[in-house]
């Protein structure tokens, strides 16, 4: 259940309740999110894409721009090298957009996970070559291609490079030598004398400021005309969509990005994304992060992982509804599949892990020869929320052995990767997350490095869960709920804001859902107002949770009608329920004790 902390983070926020016309309780909350300062709280409260940063403000930006102006004059052929995950297909089909509107001569390749892993190779590189293309343009990746670029540069091509992920560097007498590839171009916010202004932006949106910037240029007008064109408000879309799939916090530009993007989808520009929403049964006039995170982002992975990233670029790229709506289709039904097979991979990783006494490491790693490696992912994610530990999944590839980790927050995943650099053919990532390749005899010593290496201690391991204010559910109501909205959309970075009241009584209950998982019960607090409470989570562990504390007959008596037995402090946040247009207050629980 994790330890329960309340954020103690100071302000006066009578004052600035005042000062935006808002209550005292979303004061709190704002300033438990970390924004401070008043130029923040108005850019968080009512931030437009008039609040977005300049493109010019990212280093190469104006190099890269001038050298893609010069080979469309030269009409020389440009090859965009993108990745296989949502940011990678998104900011892949916002270059090709922005290029092919600007005269470009140019074409896409997109990696194969199986046979080409991530982001550039020789092999890449020879096939551009040999179909005569004079400049590769990287996105979501090439930040660490050095070898690979040195081989582009002795083909006499020209790289440029768009990307987003860290910069790799070497350690010589404690100090830190950032290694960036010699590319005729290098835009990456991560780059040391990159003076962007926020760095944690994704793939996607570095591309799309590189399209903004260079549209502006070749037509003679400011990167905002460009931004609000027609075009610059379909790739905006693409962007949002790549934030949220790529787990990008919410904060800063980002938030700007994604709630823009989600009011732009509900009318979009995009033939494919429309065909999305139809076959997941989408409606867009609710999209939220979560749609995206959970529902319509799966599809596009999926694809990557199971066949190829190809198909979901051409959903983008798509020309008519009927086309869409045949590649949406055959996207879903793919993640269908591939849901089925984590499920299985999820299940052999926790019984290699309870068996193999596994779970008293630090650090896991887990060699599943038999998984699909393209499912190391998702299966790590899953692994580390089971056990709140650095995860990572490997699993037998065509050369080797290939893997991918999920991190916790007090784990730098890419730095510990570094101290054991040699271990690996191939490595990157950032602080939460990364892939690798390595030799089959290095797993195990993989195993005993990482976790000889790390240095966490118990608390690093258990589950913080943030109280933004202990409320009385007696000061929530629909009118509150209404000014929750202002803080949406919710995600990483921006977390749905929780309330906490102790000594809830759980007066009767029933258990709803085809598939019996969703709990429904009347509470009341210690002056005896009653409140509808609802409970998603693991119906099962609750209910053994009451049995435990409280007595079976006490649960028996709650199924079957009325107690007065069980009391639990929650975790929780208000909520509208809408049924049958019937509109009514209900609390949402997320944790209890």
């Amino acid at each position: 259940m994790g330890k329960w902390m309340v954020a103690a983070k100071r302000a006066d926020f009578d004052a600035i309740a005042t000062k935006y016309h808002i209550s005292p309780v979303l004061a709190r909350i704002i300033r438990n999110r970390d924004v401070i300062e008043e130029c923040e709280i108005d850019k968080f409260l009512y931030g437009t894409r008039d609040h977005l940063y300049d493109p010019a403000l990212l280093k190469d930006i104006d190099k890269a721009v001038a050298i893609l102006l010069e080979k469309i004059a030269q009409k020389k052929q440009i090859r965009i090298i993108g990745d296989y995950d949502i940011d990678g297909i998104c900011s892949t089909y916002i270059l090709y957009k922005g290029l092919t509107e600007c005269g470009a001569q140019v074409d896409t390749a997109i990696p194969h996970r199986m046979r080409d892993g991530y982001g550039l190779n020789e092999h890449l590189i020879q096939e551009a070559y040999d179909a005569e293309t004079d400049t590769i343009l990287t996105c979501d990746n090439g930040i660490a291609a050095y070898e690979q670029i040195a081989f582009a540069n002795g083909l006499g091509m020209t790289v440029v490079i768009t990307d987003h992920h860290e910069v790799p560097y070497e350690e010589q007498d404690g100090l830190r030598c950032y290694r960036v590839p010699q590319a005729a171009a290098v835009v990456d916010p991560k780059q040391e004398e990159c003076t962007y202004p926020f760095c944690e932006i994704c793939g996607a949106v570095v591309a799309y400021k590189l399209i903004l910037a260079l549209a502006a240029k070749k037509n003679g007008c400011s990167w905002r005309e460009v931004m609000e064109s027609d075009m610059g408000l379909e790739l905006l879309e693409l962007a949002a969509f790549a934030t949220i799939g790529d787990v990008m916090e919410l904060r800063d530009e980002n938030r700007i990005i994604v709630k823009s993007g989600l009011e732009l989808m509900r009318h979009t520009r995009n033939i494919g994304l429309k065909a999305l929403f139809q076959v997941t049964s989408t409606d867009p006039a609710h999209i939220k992060p979560y749609t995206i995170g959970f529902v319509l982002g799966p599809c596009l992975n999926a694809t990557g992982r199971l066949d190829t990233a190809v198909n979901a670029l051409q959903l983008f790229q798509a020309r008519s509804i009927d086309e869409a709506v045949q590649l949406a289709g055959d996207l879903k039904a793919m993640n269908d599949s591939r849901k089925e097979l984590t499920t299985k991979g999820v299940e052999e990783a926790i019984k290699q892990i309870e068996e193999n006494g596994f779970d008293k490491d630090q650090v896991l790693v887990v060699y599943l020869p038999e998984v699909h490696e393209s499912l190391a992912g998702i299966i790590a994610g899953r692994i580390r929320e089971k056990y709140c530990k650095p995860t990572f999944v490997l699993t037998k590839a065509e050369e080797g052995v290939k893997g991918s980790g999920r991190s916790i927050e007090a784990f730098h995943m890419y730095d510990e990767m570094t101290k054991c650099k040699e271990l690996f053919t191939k490595y990157g990532g950032h602080k939460l997350a990364a892939g690798m390749s390595l030799l089959e005899e290095n797993v195990e010593v993989l195993r005993r490095t990482l976790n000889e290496n790390c240095h966490l201690t118990q608390e690093d391991f258990e589950e913080k869960i943030l109280i933004d204010v202990p409320m009385p559910m007696c000061y929530a109501s629909l009118e509150f709920v209404q000014e929750l909205e202002i803080l949406e959309p919710f995600g990483n970075g921006n977390p749905k804001p929780q309330f906490a009241q102790k000594n809830v009584h759980f007066v009767s209950g029933k258990i709803l859902g085809a598939n019996k998982n969703v709990g429904k019960f009347d509470v009341q607090d210690e002056q005896s107002r009653h409140y509808e409470l609802i409970y998603f989570g693991n119906l099962e562990d609750l209910n053994a949770y009451m049995i435990q504390k409280c007595g079976a007959k006490a649960v028996e008596q709650l199924y079957s009608g009325y107690t007065q037995d069980i009391v639990l402090s929650v975790i929780y946040y208000p909520d509208r329920n809408e049924f049958r247009g019937n509109v009514s207050l209900q609390m949402v629980m997320k944790y209890y004790q």
